[in-house]
């Protein structure tokens, strides 16, 4: 049978569980279902190995800003947990820091670009940055508005860090990567945040008298707040990619909408929509480009119950919801002395794939689109 195109999202996989399949199962039901990137919250060499040879695209992380500053530091860093593994394993991308923006970490904020442009040497003076980019992922919450979109525009206090981190990402040509979930303003209001506008579902929309645009859908105007709050800033050379949006599928008893039916409904309604190469009304001709969270519920995670429950699938590799491609089944996650368990092939069912899925290809997730060639320093 004709090899079908891939999926058009991405996937984060996590892994603060102690449950979770040995990574040579993942590998075979990511296969299975197609999905070609995946993004991790470390370099998890288990992980590189096991999916060496499949051309799944990885962005790995690394938070330990203080650290990658140094310059050897750094190049240890890219010398260990990067190198080893190309080309085997297509790592394209270095995440550094998660959040850290939004956080509390004085000293965080202050590596940050540090660590970013030292990573970047690093992968410079051993000839990786043709393969390699780096980038930072951070929350919705560095925007002090986001509505309407036009008047999206960055705290005040964080402008210190964000005017020279966007000018090294226009530099890299890297996207800005911004994590953002509007399960969290239906939940602390949903009295006022209409649930059909969050989940992708027919809704009157919202007006944005600046640019007289009506959003239709809170995810795609937090992505044009971004927009404009980097244009205020003097880039309208970046793009904006989503590294983590995603939606509970159970939650605490105060924490509303967390069900497994909005859950469906709003990972279903992104991914056609995803699928269908659509822009947001600000960037119409740009793809909206997302990495779901996440790949598996996690059991350990902290916080209330829908930190535990944002999976796509159960650790035994069965899906969570119908989302239209199936899933897998691992049985007891019990390793053998090998590590992997007897099957470490997981039988997929022959569901098809949604047919819209099936003509796409994949984007870096760590390459700007439509952003001009920047000349690599050297």
């Amino acid at each position: 049978s004709a090899a079908t195109a891939p999926l058009k999202f991405g996937i984060n996989y996590g892994q603060i569980a102690n449950n979770l399949p040995h990574p040579a199962q993942v590998s075979g039901l990511l296969r299975s279902l197609n999905v070609n990137r995946v993004k991790l919250y470390d370099a998890d060499p288990a992980v590189l190995t096991a999916f060496a040879g499949t051309g799944v695209e990885f962005t790995i992380s690394n938070g330990d800003l203080l650290n990658m500053s140094d310059a050897r530091n750094a190049r240890a860093w890219v010398a260990q947990n990067v190198q080893p593994f190309l080309p085997d394993t297509r790592i394209t991308c270095v995440i550094l820091g998660n959040e850290v923006l939004s956080g509390t970490d004085a000293s965080a904020m202050q590596s940050l670009l540090p660590a970013m442009q030292a990573v970047h040497q690093a992968l410079v003076d051993l000839g990786l940055d043709d393969q390699v980019n780096v980038s930072t992922s951070q929350s919705v919450n560095v925007l002090a508005s986001s509505y309407p979109p036009s008047a999206g525009a960055f705290r005040e206090d964080l402008a210190q860090y964000m005017r020279p981190l966007l000018d090294f990402l226009a530099e890299l040509g890297s996207p800005f990567l911004i994590n953002a979930y509007p399960f969290f303003a239906y939940k602390a209001s949903p009295g006022s945040v209409s649930l059909p506008y969050v989940l992708f579902e027919p809704n009157p929309g919202a007006h944005d008298p600046g640019t007289n645009l009506t959003y239709d859908n809170m995810l795609y105007a937090q992505i044009d707040a971004v927009y404009a709050a980097m244009e205020a800033m003097g880039h309208k050379d970046i793009a904006v990619r989503i590294s983590e949006t995603g939606w509970p599928s159970a939650g605490d008893a105060d924490e509303v909408g967390a069900t497994v039916q909005n859950a469906a409904t709003y990972n279903g309604n992104l991914m056609k929509r995803v699928a269908a190469g659509q822009g947001t009304p600000l960037r119409p001709d740009v793809p909206v480009d997302v990495l779901v969270f996440a790949l598996f519920n996690e059991n350990m995670k902290q916080g209330q119950a829908s930190e535990r429950n944002y999976g796509l699938f159960y650790p035994n590799g069965t899906s969570v919801y119908d989302l239209g491609f199936g899933g897998a089944s691992f049985g007891p996650s019990s390793p053998t002395a090998s590590g992997f368990s007897s099957s470490s092939k997981p039988t997929v069912s022959k569901k098809a794939l949604h047919r819209s899925y099936l003509r796409l290809n994949a984007s870096s997730t760590c390459k700007s689109i439509g952003t001009k060639t920047v000349p690599k320093r050297r």
